[in-house]
């Protein structure tokens, strides 16, 4: 965002995100649901929109835990909504999820197909879009919803990675066992309807995500239309894809484990992304996924050498 002339604040609990991140801007440390911290940041800096990111996001956390989940994602937007209603900040871009869709009916996934999440992730997401059509119905505000599928790879400047703890995606979790930080990968289903068995994904990177949110920001402050739309590049890689992947940029063998599917896993989840094209004009650069690897695998290397100099 700085990079495009835009000045962000950033609210965040640190719950799981890091200080060192925040890099352009003012951070606030607090909670979401807190609407006197939201109504001071509002009447101090009257930002023209607000890019919502802020949630918990582990699917089986939030099937152990679901009030939490409806805690923070749900109340937490209402409070976050309320407060822009009240200094009439009408624009906002949300970081939605394919897990709205539930399991596919239909692939590639279109905007179109229908949406019924299964976990109390999804199914937070989803009650927030819905109460964004009628927040606009209401109150005028304008809004796009990105759905993202896989979030992958780390800036290829090395600025940011991912960075969770407990890190529960693929990509991450190979890397570390091939740099001998974890003694294997967990392969969850080997028996799918796929080319090799395993589950097929979307990855897609975060500098095109990234650049997806600017897109979608500089959409609503032209006036246009609110709108949901996916994120993607149309191509589906397996989990046995990405640990070949790993393993190439590594130069190095990683172990895995092979278990039973978890509960819930669809057995391919991959974009239909046309809108994002027509409407936003969005093309995403990375879509090999040996690139997309080579730069979540840079980033970690870079960190572990770090650690072992200090």
């Amino acid at each position: 965002m700085a990079a495009e002339g835009f000045f962000p604040i950033t609210l965040d609990n640190l719950t799981y995100g890091h200080k060192w991140a925040v890099k352009w801007g003012p951070l606030i440390k607090s909670e979401i649901q807190d609407y006197d911290v939201l109504d001071q940041i509002f009447e101090t800096y009257k930002p023209i929109a607000v890019l919502h990111f802020a949630a918990f996001a582990y699917v089986g956390e939030s099937v152990v835990n679901p009030a939490v989940y409806y805690r923070n994602n749900v109340s937490g937007s209402i409070s976050l909504l309320e407060a822009m209603r009240v200094h009439e900040c009408h624009n906002i871009v949300f970081s939605s999820t394919c897990a709205t869709y539930g399991n596919p009916q239909d692939l590639p996934i279109s905007e179109n197909h229908s949406q019924n999440p299964i976990n109390p992730y999804g199914r937070s997401k989803w009650m927030i879009e819905q109460i964004l059509r009628d927040f606009d119905n209401a109150y005028g505000f304008k809004y796009v919803s990105l759905r993202y599928f896989n979030a992958a790879g780390a800036d290829p400047d090395g600025e940011l990675g991912e960075d969770h703890n407990p890190e529960t995606h693929i990509i991450p979790l190979a890397i570390y066992a091939a740099l001998g930080l974890r003694p294997c990968v967990e392969i969850f289903g080997t028996d799918y309807s796929t080319h090799d068995g395993t589950a097929i994904r979307d990855y897609t990177h975060v500098t095109d995500l990234a650049d997806a949110h600017v897109l979608a920001l500089r959409h609503l402050l032209e006036g246009k239309e609110s709108m949901s739309i996916n994120l993607g590049t149309g191509i589906g890689h397996s989990v046995r894809d990405v640990i070949h992947a790993v393993e190439c940029v590594s130069n190095r063998p990683v172990p895995v484990h092979e278990s039973n599917r978890r509960t819930g896993d669809p057995p391919i989840l991959v974009a239909e992304s046309s809108m994002a094209v027509e409407k936003l004009g969005w093309q995403p650069n990375f879509k090999d996924l040996q690139t997309i690897v080579n730069t979540a695998f840079q980033w970690h290397y870079l960190q572990e050498k770090e650690v072992n100099i200090h």
